[in-house]
């Protein structure tokens, strides 16, 4: 049995979409297929409701004080052909950055040393294409084993992924890989012209058919509506077969070069209460205090972790900005009383 996704009328879907969400067991809140007005009453909530709801469903099923410490390395920059609006990594937009080659197995096995020494279980690599081609692919796999040598989780983001480029990662060790939905489908077309929603939706699918773990968000707070957040949830709630194991939450990050950069901030409780409405819609995955971070209060971070964030990424930068750095980070996490969370490699 398979449930469609209802769609307010006010949200019209100008990209027809292929994906049905499974109905699933009661159980688990965040299994049975949301519609998106259901969500958005969640976004409705008053807030001391909204978060004591999401703190509720995130003690069901994590240890509340324990965080996942995941560090992000760009190893190939710039040059982008996309024209995604936020992306200072786009041709598209004149950001002053460099173009560069993918970095090397010596560079990317220091890194993930540094990391693993920092404290950091995941170790996520980008690459700025639009799709890789085979040789690009074969060359990641070689990285991503270097990554499991090291004693980390791998997670890769390429882009969109051809035939079999999920299953060479696969087999290399790859345990998640990154393609965020970024926004509804409705908004979709408002900041990014050069791929369909469908092609995201594709990617998903293939890493889904290889049996590697997907991690899958979206960013907020780049014009979108109270609505299209909720939509966009929704979508990441009813992925088929299954929500996404990881789901990043990102704050838009402005620079100057993409149209996005002068769009107006986000109200902070806005952002903690999309924190909240993943948590509930997707009990089992772990919600990802993601881009943004450092434009953030100590304050506005600890309602985070309240509304069910249960990991972040570690490090002094996240592929081209900024991020906190390591010594803040660790104060932080102290001041609260929340813990790294550890794992055991393979």
């Amino acid at each position: 049995m398979t449930t469609t996704i209802d769609t307010p009328p006010s949200i019209g879907t100008a990209q027809p979409l292929k994906f049905v969400a499974p109905a699933k067991p009661v159980s688990d809140v965040g299994t049975s297929a949301w519609r998106v007005e259901e969500v958005q009453a969640l976004f409705d909530l008053p807030f001391s409701e909204l978060l004591h709801r999401a703190q509720t469903v995130h003690r069901e099923q994590f240890d509340p004080g324990e965080v996942e410490l995941a560090t992000l390395l760009s190893v190939k920059t710039g040059g982008c052909p996309e024209d995604c609006g936020y992306c200072p990594q786009s041709v598209h937009f004149d950001t002053g950055l460099t173009a560069g080659k993918l970095m090397g197995v010596d560079a990317v096995r220091e890194a993930a040393q540094r990391a693993r020494q920092a404290g950091a279980t995941r170790f996520c690599m980008g690459a700025a294409w639009r799709a890789p081609k085979d040789r690009d692919v074969d060359a990641v796999a070689e990285l991503v084993r270097i990554v499991k040598a090291e004693g980390l989780e791998a997670c890769a983001t390429l882009g969109m992924l051809g035939e079999g480029h999920a299953e060479i990662l696969r087999d290399a060790g790859l345990d998640y890989y990154n393609h965020n939905l970024d926004s509804a489908p409705d908004f979709y077309c408002e900041i990014i012209t050069t791929r369909d929603y469908q092609d995201r939706l594709d990617t998903l699918a293939r890493v889904r058919g290889a049996g590697v773990k997907v991690c899958c968000g979206g960013i907020v707070g780049m014009g979108e509506s109270r609505l299209q957040r909720a939509a966009l949830v929704a979508q990441l709630a009813n992925l088929a077969p299954d929500y996404p194991e990881s789901v990043p939450i990102n704050h838009l990050v402005k620079v100057q070069g993409p149209p996005l950069a002068d769009q107006p901030d986000l109200d902070p409780l806005e952002f903690v209460r999309t924190i909240a409405v993943a948590r509930i819609t997707m009990p089992r995955a772990r919600v990802r205090l993601s881009a943004g971070r450092q434009q953030m209060s100590e304050a506005v971070q600890a309602l985070c972790f309240l509304a069910g964030a249960n990991s972040i990424f570690y490090g002094e930068k996240l592929l081209t900005t900024g991020n906190p750095d390591v010594a803040a980070d660790m104060g932080l996490l102290n001041k609260l009383g929340l813990r790294p969370r550890h794992v055991s490699a393979d």
